[in-house]
This record gives C-alpha cells, sequence and structure tokens, in this order.
C-alpha cells in the first residue's frame, strides 16, 4: 500500500482494535504523523515513510507512541546488523529461489476463526548439509514480510504459527545454535510488530526439548504461554488451528502444500522489486546520537548465557 492509509478491516475487527490494541480511529492519522514527524528528525534512520507500514508498528505496539518509537528504531537496527537476512533479497537468486521452493515457510490462505493468520514453518524442509541457518532464515523472511505487508487483518488479529518438525535430524539442530537462536529471538520479539498468538508444535522428535529449552530461555513469559507441544496428535493441533484451516497434508481441506508453496512464489516474484529496494531502508550507527549500537551488543550471547546461570 502506498502513501495515504485507507482502511480494509471489517467493522468486526475495527472494534476490536479499539477494544485489544487501543486504535481510535479519529485519532489514527494523527498517531502516524506524530511517529511519521519523529522518524523525521531521527538522523541515523532512514525508514519507510508511509502510512501503512507506521500504522503496522503501532499496532504493533497498542499505539504507544514511545514503544512503538523504540520498536521501529530496533526493526531498522536489526535490519542493518542482520545483513545475511537482509541483504540481496532477491527471490530470482538461484541459491534463494532453491529453498523458496522447498517451501519451509508457508502462510496459510485465508484466517481463522479469530481471524488470525496461520503459518506453517517445516522446520526440517532444508538439507542442513546444503544451506546454512541464516540462508533458510533469509528465504523465509522474504516471504514473512511479504505477507505482513499485504494482509491487513492480521496486524490487529496476529499470527499462529505451526512447528512441523517432521523428519528433523541432529543435522538441523546442530544449526540452532544459541547465537543463531538469540539472534532470532531478538528479531522477532524486539523488532517486529508482529502479535505471536500461538506457537503450536508437531511431530517433535524424543531430544526437542533439549533444542527447544534453549529457545525457551529467549521467550517473553507471554510467549512462553502460547507454547502448545502437540507430539503427533493431531487431534490436539486441531483444537489450537481448526482442520478446515490446515493443507490437504496435515488432514485439511486449505490446498496442497505445493499450491501454497507456488502461490508464494508468484507473491515474491511480483514483489521482487519491493524486496530489493528494502534494502536502503536501514540505519547508519555513525549517525546515531549516543553510542553506536553494534551487533555483539544486540545479538550477543555471553551475556544471556550469564544470565541464565544466576536463574
Amino acid at each position: 500500500m502506498g502513501g495515504e492509509y485507507v482502511c480494509t478491516l471489517s467493522p468486526e475487527l475495527v472494534q476490536r482494535a479499539k477494544d485489544e490494541i487501543n486504535e481510535v480511529p479519529e485519532r489514527r492519522a494523527a498517531d502516524i504523523e506524530h511517529i511519521r514527524d519523529w522518524l523525521k528528525h531521527q538522523p541515523h534512520i532512514n525508514a519507510r515513510m508511509d502510512d501503512w507500514t507506521i500504522l503496522r508498528f503501532l499496532r504493533g505496539c497498542k499505539f504507544s507512541l514511545e514503544r512503538t518509537k523504540e520498536k521501529l528504531d530496533m526493526f531498522y537496527t536489526c535490519k542493518t546488523l542482520c545483513p545475511e537476512w537482509y541483504k540481496n533479497r532477491d527471490p530470482q537468486d538461484k541459491k534463494m529461489r532453491a529453498i523458496l521452493e522447498l517451501g519451509t515457510f508457508l502462510p496459510l490462505p485465508g484466517h481463522d476463526p479469530q481471524s488470525r493468520k496461520v503459518v506453517i514453518i517445516r522446520t526440517a524442509g532444508h538439507d542442513p548439509k546444503e544451506y546454512t541457518m541464516d540462508e533458510v532464515f533469509k528465504a523465509t523472511h522474504m516471504i514473512s514480510d511479504i505477507m505482513v505487508d499485504e494482509d491487513e487483518p492480521m496486524s490487529v488479529t496476529g499470527v499462529v504459527q505451526l512447528l512441523d518438525l517432521e523428519n528433523v535430524t541432529a543435522g538441523h539442530a546442530m544449526q540452532m545454535t544459541p547465537a543463531i537462536v538469540k539472534k532470532a529471538m531478538t528479531i522477532w520479539q524486539d523488532g517486529y510488530p508482529m502479535r505471536p498468538k500461538g506457537l503450536n508444535y508437531i511431530n517433535t522428535p524424543a531430544a526437542f526439548d533439549t533444542v527447544f529449552n534453549i529457545f525457551r530461555s529467549f521467550m517473553k513469559e507471554k510467549m512462553k504461554k502460547r507454547v502448545h507441544i502437540h507430539g503427533s496428535d493431531m487431534e490436539s493441533l486441531y483444537k489450537q488451528v481448526p482442520r478446515e484451516m490446515l493443507p490437504v497434508e496435515y488432514g485439511g481441506t486449505n490446498g496442497t502444500v505445493e499450491e501454497i508453496k507456488n502461490y508464494w512464489l508468484q507473491r515474491l516474484d511480483a514483489r521482487r522489486d519491493w524486496l530489493l529496494e528494502d534494502e536502503k531502508y536501514c540505519v547508519d550507527e555513525s549517525k546515531r546520537p549516543g553510542k553506536p549500537k553494534t551487533s555483539a551488543e544486540l545479538f550477543g550471547i555471553e551475556g544471556s548465557f550469564r544470565k541464565l546461570d544466576v536463574d
């Protein structure tokens, strides 16, 4: 969406935005303008200035202007200090294409009964000998960024994730080093204005708890409460994610994995220019008032692990 924001929400979601995230339609434009004006005065941030991008951050921060500013600064800082995920995001690059063809990250068509977006993440979709975790995360963020740009309801209602661990091997587990987990959790929790409403794990292997405990250690309290581990019990999953939302391969009727994957390949190709241009929206640490931020400070793990021992 370019320039001026035009609301596409149903009356019911407009009401939910008022009740749940403090959005006041009459004040919306003024809030957006306030943040835009603030961004213009940040010498170190080159941000997207359109209404819709700013509104997404306001919604993710429940319209707290202070939190929105912090999150925007953090978002552009994370993007800049993590070039391995955010540079050269070309969906037609040969290696990227090969990963995207695997269908490891699948936002499902439509929304669940609470109007939330549902995403399936097939964690063992790639061969760990061929692709690094950074390459896989880079590919999934291309899809994720297009999804949040194109799906207005989820900016109000949030997202439910379904992580399928079928065929996970030690090779996959070894790729999830504490360093990469810390980076991922920092970017997702502190950088994105996402509203994660549920984390569902299926087909979990025996050693799952060990790796998952590393993740848990970086999770905010309210996130921990939204985790559901189903093992191979699909009926348990359907209580969280209605069956009809899911692809055929998961017992549902909402398209096949192949069809959903191809839909997103098409969207990425259509938005290729946007993805490539997106790189220029970043921070210049040399212009930051006060002390520049570093990736060690943002994503470093020594501190976190020392902290863990004390708990």
